[in-house]
């Protein structure tokens, strides 16, 4: 069996949580079977079992398109490249829209089984508009038709199983749950701290740590306007890079500006930071704080609860199913707005509730123990790439049988 990976996410061209699962998905899957990935960049990795192949797409076919479409007819055209070269994969398996247009096309010209992972979904992301234009459009029909096509559809948590079968029209026999992973190896509580001395955080600071994309997703800006209603000595710590859009990105600048002018323990750091890095953040932090408005699965909570810090969240998507409330952290429970743009209904009350929970728990720091020590045995007893790579092998056998 060969499979074939579609994805616009590849190392080192990470910068959210598709990324993380291409990369340690492949990782695993190709100790088990061939597999070739294509992607969005410039990788050209020659292997026994893993080929990488990336491609560039055609900036200078779009230099007269507007700005806000450059992105969505790019990944058409990146789409189109990944099968100009034939493949004799069994299966393509695709991530994100950005490649689903691919996965369609290797279906009907190689006749390979087509598999698609919902990292997230385009109806439950419709601030996207405000970052891709009309494009929005192009990206929701491209996912819809790509479902409706696939063999078979992998639901990273239960709760986007159901947000599938709200949105789409497709079987339910062929909505798959196999959740997100970890590497339990590299993902490790670390004594380490000389990622914070380059960024020159304090010695001894207790801080909150948030990890993430600038985007309204990821509710970052219900985390800053929290800030005031922090208790003065708890710091916090952004690690908040590749804005959405310039608007947002000055949305977030302004706010940060205005709060560190009132307290001297905000720290923003505006990039995406190596992995080693954001292990130490991880580790030396007294909670990790997941504000998302919509997370289908949140692989940075997994990651906070391996380094053994307890989280504080909201209680949307999966995150529900990652986060024990009480156990490994707190969820922090609000309405939401049932059509878009699905934020808050009372934005200023969950901005609120997020600083009473962790004002609650920074107080109390036996309780804080308890967690961190749960949350590591919660992702060791459940979530490893190694139980998430074979699940994902029987599905391929499945369908091919």
């Amino acid at each position: 069996m060969k499979a074939l990976f579609l994805t616009n996410e590849y190392p080192p061209n990470i910068y959210g949580g598709a990324g993380i699962h291409v990369k340690y998905l492949s990782q695993e899957l190709c100790k088990k079977i061939p597999l070739e990935v294509r992607c969005f960049g410039n990788q050209d990795v020659e292997g026994n079992q893993l080929k990488v192949w990336g491609v560039e797409g055609a900036k200078t076919l779009l230099a007269d398109t507007p700005d806000k479409l450059k992105s969505p007819l790019n990944a058409l055209i990146r789409s189109i490249q990944f099968n100009t070269r034939e493949t004799s994969a069994d299966v393509v398996h695709c991530h994100t829209w950005y490649s689903h247009f691919g996965g369609i096309l290797a279906k009907m010209l190689y006749g390979c089984k087509l598999v698609i992972t919902t990292h997230s979904l385009e109806p439950l992301r419709p601030w996207k508009e405000e970052q891709i234009g009309s494009g929005y459009h192009l990206s929701s029909w491209v996912e819809d038709t790509a479902l409706k096509m696939a063999d078979a559809v992998i639901a990273v948590s239960k709760e986007t199983r159901q947000d599938i079968l709200d949105y789409f029209d497709i079987p339910e026999s062929k909505i798959h749950v196999i959740p997100n992973g970890i590497d339990l190896d590299e993902y490790q509580k670390t004594n380490d701290r000389s990622a914070l001395d380059e960024y020159q955080i304090p010695q001894g600071l207790e801080y909150v740590l948030f990890v993430g994309r600038v985007t309204r997703q990821k509710g970052i800006i219900h985390l800053v306007n929290a800030i005031e209603k922090l208790d003065p000595h708890i710091g916090v710590v952004l690690l908040a890079g590749a804005p959405d859009t310039r608007e947002i990105g000055m949305e977030m600048e302004a706010k940060v500006k205005a709060i560190q002018k009132k307290r001297g323990n905000i720290f923003w750091i505006q990039e995406m930071l190596p992995v080693p890095k954001t292990i130490q953040f991880y580790s030396h932090a007294s909670l990790f704080c997941c504000p998302s408005i919509y997370e289908p699965f949140g692989i940075i909570n997994l990651e906070a609860m391996a380094c053994e810090t307890p989280v504080v969240a909201s209680a949307v998507g999966g995150i529900k199913e990652v986060v024990l409330p009480e156990t490994t952290g707190r969820l922090i429970q609000f309405s939401q707005l049932k059509t878009a743009p699905f934020e808050p209904v009372n934005p200023e009350e969950f901005s609120t509730n997020l600083a009473k929970a962790i004002n609650d728990l920074m107080a109390d720091p036996e309780t804080r123990k308890k967690m961190s020590l749960a949350g590591r045995k919660r992702v060791e007893d459940i979530y490893s790439w190694k139980s998430v790579s074979q699940r994902v092998l029987e599905l391929y056998e499945k369908l091919l049988s």
